[in-house]
């Protein structure tokens, strides 16, 4: 499929500014994903070749936020393992079945998501439990097994569709405990590395990948991942909490309103 130059720039400052989201506050695909079904790239092929795109971004988003990463190897490898995992079946589910049927539970999801990581901490407080946990080395195995098995889920979502993944994840992290936006920033984002880098060699393997669209926004990602990734570290955490929480109403109802 041939790209035109109009739509090779449109293509660039999309991924840029999804690159950027991804780093700040997830949601990049809500920008990336559409464009390129505006230049005409047909759903499944769209899907596939935004989140190689996107791939990039997030891993130089990564970089920047190892310092933040702070969760000790028993917390962090069982959730890698099904971050791993679910990005290959989600992704293999996306090449075998029809998109519109799955994109039609994507603001349901955002909304469950939003929704956690607005009020999580209090739900922990009305069962009885502490709000926060400030050294994720002392939780508990069945927390991380439960966490487990929400990040496996999660990722088969992320490698089927991806749009808000991070917002989900950031739900699942304030469901276990955790309160510091910067640290839940690094950890969310690593594992979205995890999960795209596993429907990324999907995607390649069956040649589902649209290269000129793809490279362009490469190009774009990368200068957006970085760039949002330093600027989110720098932001003050109450209004990085707002910003996630008021993002994902948005993009809910954006989906609400688009998938009826």
């Amino acid at each position: 499929m041939s790209l035109q130059f109009s739509h090779a720039i449109l293509l660039f400052f999309a991924a840029a500014i999804a690159g950027t989201l991804n780093a700040v506050a997830g949601g990049g695909s809500f920008v990336s994903f559409p464009v390129l079904l505006f230049t005409g790239v047909p759903a499944v092929e769209a899907n596939a070749t935004n989140t190689v795109a996107l791939w990039p971004g997030l891993a130089a988003s990564t970089v920047a936020y190892l310092k933040r990463l702070n969760a000790p190897p028993r917390v962090l490898v069982p959730l890698l393992i099904t971050s791993l995992a679910g990005g290959w079946a989600g992704a293999l589910l996306l090449l075998k079945t029809p998109q519109h049927t799955f994109l039609r539970l994507v603001p349901w999801l955002l909304l469950s998501g939003t929704l956690l990581f607005a009020f999580g901490n209090r739900i922990r407080a009305l069962a009885g439990k502490a709000a926060v946990v400030d050294d994720l080395g002392k939780l508990s195995w069945q927390t991380i097994t439960w966490s487990s098995i929400a990040e496996l889920l999660v990722a088969v979502y992320g490698g089927y569709f991806g749009a808000g993944i991070g917002f989900v994840t950031l739900a699942m992290l304030a469901a276990m405990g955790m309160h510091d936006i910067h640290a839940m920033g690094a950890i969310r984002t690593l594992l979205a590395v995890a999960i795209n880098a596993a429907a990324v060699l999907t995607f390649i393997v069956a040649g589902a990948v649209l290269w000129p669209q793809c490279l362009v926004m490469i190009a774009g990602s990368l200068v957006g991942g970085w760039f949002g990734a330093h600027y989110a570290q720098k932001a003050d955490p109450q209004k990085m909490r707002f910003l996630v929480i008021g993002t994902g109403l948005v993009m809910t109802a954006y989906f609400f309103i688009t998938t009826r």
